[in-house]
């Protein structure tokens, strides 16, 4: 049994036919190649599997695939065009903000979409929303540092 699904991913209008029992996150790494996005858990516990729907992070370990059907799909890969990293991309540089980069995708994806919906978000808003981010690392501090840097304003 498959399905057919028609979504937009990083900008790209893609159709695939796939198992309907597969995850988002397996489709995007098992189908359309894009390794960015991590499977930690596979139950939504850590985060590391978030990619943005639609403008919103999603877990997507937690969605079928065929729940993605019409969506508009952003995986990390699509956020630098032409090579140029997007400011958040580059404040993760700037600041060290990973370690072995496993959550690096997750934590680049969910702040951008923090400064899609707010230029100047409350960091304690900051927190909460990479609060469901595991970092094994332990990377937290730096990851808050690159928020600031891209806040500008030291907090």
């Amino acid at each position: 049994m498959t399905i057919d699904l028609s979504m937009t991913v990083n900008g790209v209008a893609r159709r695939i036919t796939t198992d309907p029992r597969l995850t988002l996150t397996e489709v995007l790494r098992e189908e359309m190649l894009l390794t960015g996005t991590k499977e930690g858990c596979g139950v939504g516990e850590c985060g590391t599997c978030v990619v943005l729907a639609d403008g919103k992070p999603v877990t997507s370990c937690l969605v079928l695939a065929g729940d993605a059907d019409g969506a508009n799909i952003e995986t990390v890969e699509g956020l630098a065009a032409d090579g140029e990293l997007t400011e958040v991309q580059q404040a993760f540089v700037n600041t060290g903000a990973f370690q072995c980069g496993f959550c690096t995708p997750a934590m680049v994806l969910t702040t951008t979409a923090i400064f899609r919906e707010n230029d100047h978000p409350d960091i304690e808003d900051v927190k909460q929303a990479l609060g469901g981010i595991l970092c094994r690392c332990g990377a937290y501090p730096k990851i808050l540092e690159a928020v600031i840097e891209v806040k500008g304003d030291g907090a």
